[in-house]
């Protein structure tokens, strides 16, 4: 869901959602993975050790993308599993920021990665929906029994 209105409650979601992806750990967190349907994402590859790196996006849009590299990618939302997607090797993200300013990102590696991992997010996608039907359904698997023994 487009967010049109900054107030209190999106820029308390957003700190909520700083706080929740620094205690993951984990380097980005999009709103539908905190049970809130809302186009905002938050990325800190740092892990809070510097807060210049941290971007909260709030509508963030691919504007362009460049090259390809796959690499190994995981997911707060899917535990202990790990599998190798193509993303971006660049991209110019566009979005704005908690004072309503537009942002500009223009990212590459696993910033570019990241950033593609939680505008799937907002947009319904996983990084297992890249994958082909037998990754997907070897993952399935996987995290069913996951479920029957208690681990998630």
């Amino acid at each position: 869901e487009e967010i049109i209105n900054l107030d209190k409650y999106i820029e308390r979601l957003a700190q909520n959602m700083v706080q929740t992806m620094y205690a993951a750990p984990g380097i980005g967190l999009a709103a539908p993975q905190v049970n809130e349907s809302k186009r905002l994402i938050t990325v800190d590859l740092s892990v809070g050790e510097n807060s210049q790196n941290l971007i909260i996006l709030i509508n963030p849009e691919l504007v362009s993308q460049e090259g390809e590299l796959t690499s190994e990618e995981g997911c707060l939302s899917v535990p202990d599993i790990n599998e190798k997607v193509a993303r971006p090797s660049r991209v110019i993200i566009r979005g704005i920021d908690l004072k309503g300013n537009e942002k500009t990102v223009e990212a590459e590696g696993l910033l570019a990665r990241v950033l593609c991992h939680e505008i799937d997010h907002i947009n319904g996608k996983l990084f297992i929906d890249h994958l082909s039907l037998l990754k997907k359904s070897l993952i399935k698997k996987k995290l069913k029994k996951a479920v029957q023994m208690g681990k998630i």
